[in-house]
């Protein structure tokens, strides 16, 4: 896999000494506006692509060790992480009542005290997303009015995405309809394991047509791909197709976001974007129950995309144990004090 950036330095004007570039130099691709519309399918491009897993591994187990963040860059990065977060509940004991929890928590994530020790109670810290099944669309679309916080709803017969395809479309525009901004669909697994690449795009195009106006996240379920380069190869065919961002995993596989995973799908966003000036976002999703995974993933997004995918637009944290955790990291940050996790009740 491709891991070098292109480059170009900037010619200085006649009569002036060049400027020094510094190490984020200026990438050669021109950033164009507004969603990604995706492209034609370039089977081609998708079947060239390898990835050496040795290195890709290697690169990942230095995000955790390599970078620290301490002290009050740590509550910073920590608060930036919350707003990032798609607070979910995907549950099979799911109710009305559990979803209106979550939606008020969502609006106000960290306890007003912190946020007044913190000196952040005017920043407006609110979650992501409030991502749920479609059957409880309503109840949080509700919830939510007025504040801001989109709804996404997993759709096209999550988890497994097995349901013939004419319901898995109804179903995207049934939670389209009852008032999801986001929609995160599933890919056949079958298909990319079989390396029908046609089968996926095709899949995923209908999905993006079906969304409309609302955007569309793509789960490709890596921890069932085998390998990583099917992660790069779905990530890819998922990019052409238009998807809005490409997300690791549904959380109830055996094996869900991982960072060398990460590090391969992160890859691809940057590849497509140099190629079409289409800046596509990232989800990783299932197991982030803790703080410091929290910042690994911020990491991670930081050296292989840039700044700009440290924010909602572009980058979604999917997770719901994560939130009490770095609430009890905050506290700690002001009080120096872990307090018990049910000070900070999820729902």
């Amino acid at each position: 896999m491709e891991t070098k950036r292109r480059y170009e330095h900037p010619t200085p004007a006649a009569g002036t000494m060049p400027v020094a570039v510094s190490p984020e130099r200026v990438l050669r691709v021109v950033a164009r506006p507004g969603r990604n519309p995706g492209t034609p399918l370039d089977l081609d491009l998708v079947r060239a692509l390898r990835v050496n897993r040795s290195a890709v591994e290697r690169r990942a187990a230095t995000i955790p060790t390599r970078r620290t963040v301490k002290k009050e860059w740590q509550a910073a990065w920590l608060l930036r992480a919350i707003t990032c977060m798609d607070l979910t509940t995907l549950q099979g004991d799911d109710t009305p009542t559990n979803v209106l929890r979550l939606c008020a928590k969502a609006k106000s994530p960290v306890r007003p005290d912190l946020l007044a020790a913190l000196g952040a109670t005017e920043i407006g810290i609110t979650v992501g997303a409030v991502c749920v099944y479609h059957a409880f669309v309503p109840v949080a679309v509700e919830a939510l009015q007025g504040s801001g916080i989109p709804v996404a709803a997993v759709s096209t017969g999550f988890p497994a995405g097995l349901n013939p395809l004419p319901q898995r479309i109804e179903e995207i525009k049934a939670s389209v309809a009852a008032g999801a901004q986001e929609i995160d669909v599933v890919i056949t697994r079958a298909h990319a394991l079989a390396g029908a690449w046609e089968a996926v795009y095709d899949e995923v195009r209908a999905f993006r047509e079906a969304c409309g106006g609302a955007h569309m996240k793509v789960i490709l379920g890596t921890g069932d791909l085998a390998t990583l380069v099917n992660v790069a190869r779905a990530s890819q065919v998922a990019l052409m197709a238009g998807a809005d961002f490409i997300k690791t995993s549904t959380g109830k596989e055996a094996v869900n976001a991982t960072l060398p995973v990460g590090v391969v799908m992160t890859r691809q966003i940057r590849d497509y974007h140099e190629r079409t000036g289409y800046a596509v976002g990232f989800k990783p999703a299932g197991g982030i129950r803790k703080a410091k995974q929290a910042l690994d993933w911020l990491i991670l997004m930081k050296e292989e995309l840039g700044d700009r995918w440290l924010r909602a637009t572009l980058f979604r944290l999917g997770a719901s144990a994560l939130l009490t955790d770095i609430e009890r990291q905050l506290e700690h940050f002001v009080t120096g004090r872990y307090s018990a996790a049910h000070h900070h009740p999820m729902v």
